[in-house]
């Protein structure tokens, strides 16, 4: 099994971070990954993406051409990644922000309100962990525990109190893309 995935926003959207929690999870599991960031020098508020590759398989290289997954939480990276997408991979759209449809039909496209979600649930900056949810229900790589783990390692002792918040904008997202 290898998936390769591309998760896209704005600096300040956590993109980077769903995409270390998806690796820390993947890694916990006794996968390989890889997670590769990159962003502009302007970070908060520019572009920032990173690529997550996991495989039974040692890795040999963190680049992604083509994704089976993309995570867009603006427009700018769905216009960007939408052709990134292999056909008959998964497409996560944003569309709390996002005023356009995808223009593919040889994927699956999920329509994720990322940031209603957040807010129904009492933990209005956990979009990102939202579309995080909606990624899991249609490309699971690991279980909801092992992520729910990976998201505990990754927050630390200083921001374990946003776990439960973020347990629960996961579960949201599931639930919502199902």
């Amino acid at each position: 099994m290898k998936k390769e995935f591309i998760f896209a926003g704005f600096g300040g959207q956590g993109m980077l971070l769903i995409g270390k929690f998806l690796a820390m999870a993947c890694m916990m599991d006794g996968k390989h990954v890889s997670w590769l960031p990159s962003y502009g020098p302007e970070m908060r508020g520019g572009t920032a993406n990173c690529s997550v590759i996991v495989s039974d398989d040692p890795v040999a290289s963190p680049l992604v051409d083509m994704a089976d997954c993309v995570v867009a939480m603006n427009r700018p990276s769905l216009d960007k990644f939408e052709d990134k997408v292999k056909p008959g991979g998964v497409l996560i759209i944003n569309s709390s922000i996002i005023d356009r449809k995808a223009e593919r039909d040889d994927i699956q496209v999920v329509y994720c309100d990322a940031t209603r979600l957040a807010e129904e649930i009492g933990n209005p900056k956990g979009a990102n962990v939202a579309i995080l949810g909606a990624l899991m229900a249609k490309a699971p790589v690991c279980s909801v525990d092992v992520m729910v783990e990976a998201i505990r390692v990754e927050l630390g002792e200083k921001k374990a109190r946003f776990l439960e918040g973020n347990k629960k904008a996961l579960i949201a997202g599931m639930e919502a893309a199902k």
